[in-house]
């Protein structure tokens, strides 16, 4: 069974509904980001204290990156694993899903900066993208992935569990800088509860058109 065979009429027109809208927002944001990168910022990044009275920055910031190769594999991700989900599960329940996991990350991520004093800002859809990741490979655990760099084989079920280990260790030690490592594993969490919750109710396979 294949999930991307695609019988012509263009590349996009056969992209989900909600992917391909969160792609064009994506690229629509990283434009105006261009344009005035210091309002954008401003205004729809994640800040760890403005959001308390700018709420709408738990959403806004899974729109903008901080370059187009974070755009690029964000986006590049979405449209692979999330072009599945959203076949299974319908737009609605997608959506629900793509903004619980990025919110959720978001919110673990601010956790962090509160107890550690980081008040930098935070921008990218990583948070989601994870969540989607968890998505797969729970409902397709068994399905087999291969990394473009190294290109290595292996389990969605086991890739997953490595991802969580390497954000968790690069989150704890510090290694990599200015990567919101934490926000990733909250969008796994909060991925893995949905799910989980879902599954307990029988509903992980339903649809919402």
């Amino acid at each position: 069974m294949s999930y991307y065979s695609y019988n012509g009429g263009g590349f996009m027109r056969n992209v989900p509904a909600a992917v391909k809208n969160i792609i064009i927002i994506n690229v629509a944001v990283m434009i105006m980001t261009y344009l005035n990168e210091p309002l954008m910022a401003r205004y729809f990044a994640l800040h760890p204290y403005q959001f308390i009275y700018r709420p709408w920055q738990l959403v806004t910031y899974m729109f903008m990156h901080g370059g187009l190769f974070h755009l690029f594999f964000n986006m590049y991700t979405l449209f692979i694993f999330g072009s599945v989900l959203e076949r299974v599960w319908g737009t609605k329940k997608f959506l629900l899903y793509y903004f619980v996991t990025g919110i959720g990350a978001a919110a673990v991520h601010i956790g962090v900066q509160w107890l550690t004093g980081d008040f930098a800002l935070t921008v990218g859809a990583s948070g989601a993208i994870y969540g989607i990741l968890m998505g797969y490979a729970m409902l397709y655990p068994d399905s087999v992935l291969t990394l473009m760099f190294p290109p290595v084989s292996m389990k969605a079920k086991w890739f997953v569990l490595i991802f969580a280990g390497l954000e968790l260790l690069l989150g704890v030690t510090g290694t990599q800088a200015g990567v919101a490592h934490f926000a990733h594993l909250g969008g796994l969490i909060f991925g893995f509860a949905l799910i989980w919750f879902w599954k307990k109710r029988h509903r992980l396979y339903s649809r919402w058109d």
